[in-house]
Order: structure tokens, then C-alpha cells, then sequence
């Protein structure tokens, strides 16, 4: 299980949110390489994670994006827990 801090007024950067314009939310990023990637070499997942990490501005470790990207690639689920500050 990972981790990330993200503030309130940030949250759709991670999430979906329909009421926000924010254009780019890990999230979508995420899901989309979940299917197109599953089975592919983490090491190739972790530089897509990292560059939709970026356009989203959210700090994940590479720790963190090499677990993601362990976890897409075996098609497992990923669990990450959220703190929200104000």
C-alpha cells in the first residue's frame, strides 16, 4: 500500500473530480496504463507513472511509482491511502 499527502484544494489532481477543470488527474493516468500496460516490465511502467505524476504535480517516491508499477504489471490490485490536509 502506498501513500501520498495532497491537499484539499488539490485533490483533483489525483481524482476525478467533474465539477473541476483541472485537466490531468492521476487518476485517468493510472487507470489508462492499467490496461494498456498490464503484464509489461515494471521498469518500463515506473517513467509513465513518473511523467503522469508530474503533470499532475503529486509527489509520489519512486518507491512508491516502482510499487504502482509492480502492481499494474502483475494486474494486481494497488491500494494507496490518501491524507488530506487543509
Amino acid at each position: 500500500m502506498g501513500e501520498i499527502t495532497v491537499s484539499a484544494q488539490d485533490m483533483d489532481h489525483l481524482l476525478h473530480d467533474p465539477a473541476s477543470t483541472y485537466g490531468a488527474p492521476y487518476q485517468h493516468a493510472y487507470a489508462r496504463l492499467a490496461v494498456s500496460h498490464r503484464g509489461r516490465p515494471a521498469d518500463e511502467i515506473v517513467p509513465l507513472l513518473r511523467a503522469a505524476a508530474d503533470a499532475a504535480l503529486l509527489g509520489f517516491t519512486e518507491a512508491g511509482l516502482l510499487e504502482q508499477a509492480e502492481a499494474i504489471s502483475s494486474g494486481a490490485p494497488y491500494e494507496l491511502r490518501v491524507r488530506v490536509t487543509g
